[in-house]
């Protein structure tokens, strides 16, 4: 879950669960068609709506006695979503894999398998986003009404190669889903080890800039975790939890 170590109000979850129906119309722009699916009513509770991918089984979601996350998959794959208002500073998070996929090519459609995927949706287009992004956006926006659909997004990653971002600034690579919107990274590989907790910290305002360029960072507005084991059809046990904003230093 979403927790906050004494942040400012700006900083904190909204209160309000973003509706199914704006998760579903922005799914297109983030990695591919996708429909509501049945969210545990503890997960709900604390705003998250998970979403399936069509035509693929949705994965189990679950809530941990500490307040986490876990994950578990054969060869399935899903989302949960939350939104999440804040400016883009620096959030942290802990998370472990027990099984997971075997390394993929996270920079190719199909195959592209990973244990858990930790992405936040942010209120503005990168400065490349052309045309089509922007009318397909317009045209999802439209049909969320008052409800803010992200226009860029940035993915954390724990599975594929750890090869797809060599080279590249911050370590990012465009997502082959959706390319003008979502950048991934890999901060662990799938051949990291399993079964002990690893802590993360990224700066969002400097990866949004490694990953989009510009300078000028737009806010966060969503929170999304998930998993893919469709291709291999592997299984996931995995957990995350105390995904935060935390100061930079």
């Amino acid at each position: 879950m979403l927790v906050t170590r004494r942040s400012p109000a700006y900083l904190n979850p909204m209160r309000r669960a973003l509706p199914v129906s704006a998760v579903v119309l922005a799914a297109p722009l983030l990695s591919g068609a996708a429909s509501p699916t049945y969210t545990p009513p503890e997960l709900e509770a604390a705003g998250w709506r998970k979403v399936a991918w069509h035509g693929i089984r949705p994965a189990e979601f679950s809530a941990t006695p500490t307040g986490g996350l876990r994950i578990r998959a054969q060869g399935e794959a899903s989302v949960l979503a939350r939104p999440l208002q804040g400016q883009p500073g620096c959030l942290a998070w802990r998370w472990r894999v027990d099984a997971g996929p075997p390394p993929t090519n996270l920079a190719r459609r199909g195959g592209d398998d990973r244990a858990i995927a930790v992405t936040v949706g942010f209120a503005s287009f990168a400065p490349s986003a052309g045309l089509a992004i922007r009318t397909q956006h317009a045209v999802a926006q439209a049909g969320a009404g008052q409800v803010v659909l992200p226009r860029s997004a940035l993915t954390y990653v724990w599975g594929g190669t750890g090869q797809e971002g060599q080279g590249r600034p911050g370590g990012f690579f465009a997502s082959p889903w959706a390319a003008g919107i979502t950048q991934l990274r890999v901060l662990r590989p799938a051949t990291a080890p399993l079964g002990q907790w690893v802590e993360e910290r990224v700066d969002l305002g400097a990866d949004w800039r490694a990953a989009f360029g510009g300078q000028e960072v737009p806010p966060v507005i969503q929170l999304m975790v998930g998993t893919d084991a469709e291709d291999t059809g592997a299984r996931v046990d995995a957990q995350v939890e105390q995904i935060r904003f935390v100061p930079c230093r």
